[in-house]
């Protein structure tokens, strides 16, 4: 073989090699973005999936306890009634038990508002028939009823209750009750700084709102 033809040869691969180590270089971060919003997908699956099982204990309990005239042998020993004024109490105990329960990720300073409100056939909320519950401040919010040992709640009750548990109707034709959260997810790895970086808008949190809807256990 001639110098020249080695010469050539040792030429092409290097430049073969050039090529796959830009190729890989331009790759790699493709990648790790790629990898990077799977991770994040996954933790913001476990966020809204805890949020959907907060409002769906909240609205259960909502819609078994009703205007507080149904019995309720975990709050009353040998039964009785709850109570108009301590239902949205036990609603929201029934949402704190998930959001704050071992294994869960929310971030509690994170949950602006647990909306409990009157909903139509849509689950939409009916006019102004809706009690704000909120923001997460521990032990700042009242006292659960029946349970003399219990903290208090860690929401706070509203100003006001535009819907009053003792105007909700749960006889032939029952109203539907919702229960919905507010949550703010900030992103737990760092896609939104690369994003940012990459010319993009940067996001570092996005907005979650669940939301459960139930009829009114009727009267029997």
């Amino acid at each position: 073989m001639s110098a020249r033809c080695a010469r050539r040869q040792d030429e092409d691969r290097r430049g073969h090699s050039g090529q796959a180590l830009y190729e890989f270089a331009m790759l790699v971060p493709v990648f790790l973005l790629i990898v990077l919003a799977m991770l994040e997908f996954g933790f913001m699956f476990l966020h809204h999936l805890t949020l959907e099982y907060a409002t769906r204990e909240g609205a259960r309990a909502g819609a078994a306890l009703a205007n507080g005239s149904q019995s309720d042998q975990a709050c009353v020993s040998g039964g009785g009634s709850v109570g108009a004024g301590s239902v949205d109490k036990l609603i929201v105990a029934a949402v704190q038990r998930v959001v704050e329960s071992p294994g869960s990720q929310i971030d509690l300073g994170q949950i602006s508002e647990i909306r409990i409100y009157k909903a139509d056939a849509n689950g939409d909320q009916i006019g102004s028939y809706a009690n704000v519950w909120g923001p997460y401040s521990s032990g700042a919010g009242p006292s659960l009823p029946c349970v003399a040992s219990a903290p208090n709640l860690d929401f706070l009750a509203p100003a006001s209750a535009p819907y009053g548990a003792a105007s909700r109707l749960n006889g032939a034709a029952p109203d539907s009750i919702g229960v919905a959260i507010t949550y703010t997810y900030q992103f737990r790895t760092p896609l939104g700084g690369i994003l940012r970086f990459l010319g993009g808008s940067g996001w570092s949190s996005i907005t979650m709102t669940d939301r459960t809807v139930m009829a009114l256990e009727p009267t029997t």
